[in-house]
């Protein structure tokens, strides 16, 4: 520019050119060794400040990210990040669904509309003596239309021979991939995924098979089962491992420490799929496949507990196990009062949530094991259902042992973790309470559209800035803080309290109980005095999202 230092122009051309060369040489290095990562960054972020012409020596400021409004302290239920695999790679993956293919979801979308104009449920669950004729004229119909959305041609070969049994692949791994998606998936397809698990029922009663002549049911492909058929479990029990499937958690950290954690997670991905994809029977890209659906998992068992961690801190931080001084502290409860049908004094009523709390956190750290083992009851021949009006409509009553068991699995490592169990701990499966596995299972995958859409509202009040809004808020409940603590008090008090059963013989402190009065808790909101404030904050219902 006109003015400026000839000479101040010509030692800058030459520190740039030196700085210039700096840079390559910093990027020439092998940097691939751990510790020397952040090195690398430092040394990065330091040459361009000085491009920038700032001081060196300054620290880098942080980039602001969402911070967790609840202290990190109060999280400290274990280890967070790493808890998914705590026992056994290997084992945890034979429970992992494989992620679908670009082609698999162009099949998965065909059988879901199939599925979502099909009145499979409504025809065949009644009690008639045309039944088995309504179960193959329905399920001719839904395979029927798979077939014809595949192809053409062979769907309407297929209506006028009638040959099912000469697609049978075809049909088992349409609807494979539907089941697995769901189990990938539980909160999207439920109502489809019930269809399907229906019909695939009663496709193995034995007057239905004696006319198909072939199973509609294939093996589930796990990320267990697609690395054993190409001698690939070794990559299991790799060190990088971890590495490559971790989920990246922003929390107070910088974005350069969220970046940089993002490219080493992607170069665990890239080593492990060259290393593995090489010199086994597995492609590169399988390789990839595998990792992702393991990432997949650990995130979403991750966002589904989130809200039982966040349910727990809260209970420790506003409330304590002592007896309080003061009413407005008191969790305390009495048999007929405010819907309640349990009677429970602060320390008893404490420990009754927290004990709840943490089953629920761990049904939900183990719910894709337990949907998988719930499907395997649900289709299982040597179990079959029988159709019972409950009191709630027809059923299907189904016995379904190894998911009890399993679940009294659960029961008894929580009764180990808290110090006194309060209240029963059986566990309805399979009678008119619970009628079968399906809907165990789907009862237990609702609790984060309970919590969820809880938590994130109690996290809204400490951002509101409308002044009109902290008006009503002092006016109504004295502060914030205030307004927050009243929810909870209503929430821990009130949701589990016994309430929402028919009749007082089904309601109750059993593990089913918890989460009927749970569902009343949510059905009761309207009436609740923080209503009109959850509103103000932009709540809109427990089935959907904050706006």
């Amino acid at each position: 520019m006109d003015g400026d230092d000839p000479q101040k122009n010509s030692a800058g051309e030459e520190n740039g050119e030196e700085r210039n060369d700096r840079f390559y040489k910093v990027l020439e290095k092998d940097w691939d060794a751990e510790d020397d990562r952040e090195k690398l960054l430092e040394a990065i972020l330091v040459i361009l400040r000085e491009l920038r012409g700032e001081d060196a020596s300054k620290h880098v400021p942080e980039i602001p990210v969402a911070d967790a409004d609840v202290d990190a302290e109060m999280f400290d239920h274990g280890d967070y990040e790493g808890s998914m695999f705590d026992a056994d790679f290997e084992e945890r993956s034979k429970y992992i669904p494989l992620r679908l293919s670009p082609r698999e979801r162009k099949v998965q979308r065909l059988v879901d509309n199939c599925l979502k104009v099909s009145e499979y449920t409504d025809r065949v669950d009644q009690i008639s003596n045309k039944r088995v004729h309504t179960v193959m004229k329905n399920s001719y119909a839904l395979m029927s239309g798979v077939i014809a959305g595949v192809s053409f041609n062979t769907g309407r070969d297929l209506v006028n021979s009638r040959d099912f049994a000469a697609q049978k692949e075809l049909i088992a791994a349409g609807f494979e991939i539907s089941r697995r998606y769901h189990l990938g998936n539980p909160e999207l397809l439920r109502g489809n995924y019930a269809k399907l698990v229906h019909m695939l029922q009663d496709t193995m009663l034995p007057e239905v098979q004696e006319q198909l002549n072939f199973s509609c049911v294939s093996e589930l492909v796990t990320v267990h089962h697609f690395l054993k058929q190409r001698n690939t479990l070794a990559i299991l029990h790799d060190p990088l491992a971890a590495t490559a499937t971790k989920e990246i958690i922003p929390g107070r950290k910088s974005r350069p420490e969220i970046n940089a954690e993002i490219r080493e997670k992607e170069r665990g991905i890239e080593r492990l799929a060259r290393k593995y994809g090489r010199d086994s029977e597995a492609t590169e890209d399988e390789i990839r496949i595998a990792l992702y659906s393991i990432g997949d998992n650990n995130a979403f068992l991750r966002a589904s507990r989130d809200p039982c961690d966040e349910m727990i801190a809260y209970l420790t931080k506003y409330f304590s196990d002592e007896e309080p001084l003061r009413v407005s502290d008191s969790l305390a409860i009495m048999s007929g009062r405010g819907g309640a049908r349990l009677t429970h004094d602060h320390r008893r009523q404490y420990e009754y949530v927290l004990q709840t709390l943490w089953l629920w956190r761990e049904v939900l750290h183990d719910l894709c094991k337990l949907m998988i083992i719930a499907e395997r009851d649900l289709l299982n021949p040597n179990e079959p259902y029988v159709l019972r009006n409950t009191g709630q409509g027809i059923h299907r009553l189904q016995r379904a042992p190894r998911l009890k068991r399993e679940m009294e699995l659960v029961v008894k490592r929580v009764r180990k973790r808290v110090p006194n169990w309060v209240g029963s701990d059986v566990v309805h499966l399979g009678d008119h309470n619970v009628p079968n596995a399906l809907m165990f299972i789907d009862k237990y995958a609702h609790i984060p559209r309970i919590l969820l859409p809880l938590t994130t509202a109690l996290r809204q009040m400490d951002k509101i800035e409308d002044q009109a809004i902290l008006k009503y808020v002092e006016d109504a409940f004295g502060s914030v803080e205030d307004a927050k603590k009243e929810v909870l008090r209503d929430f821990y008090r009130h949701a589990f309290d016994g309430s929402g059963a028919d009749n007082f013989f089904d309601a109750g402190s059993c593990i089913d109980g918890r989460l009927t009065s749970a569902w009343h808790w949510c059905n009761e909101l309207e009436k609740k005095s923080f209503y009109h404030l959850f509103k103000l904050i932009g709540f809109v219902s427990f089935d959907s999202n904050l706006h």
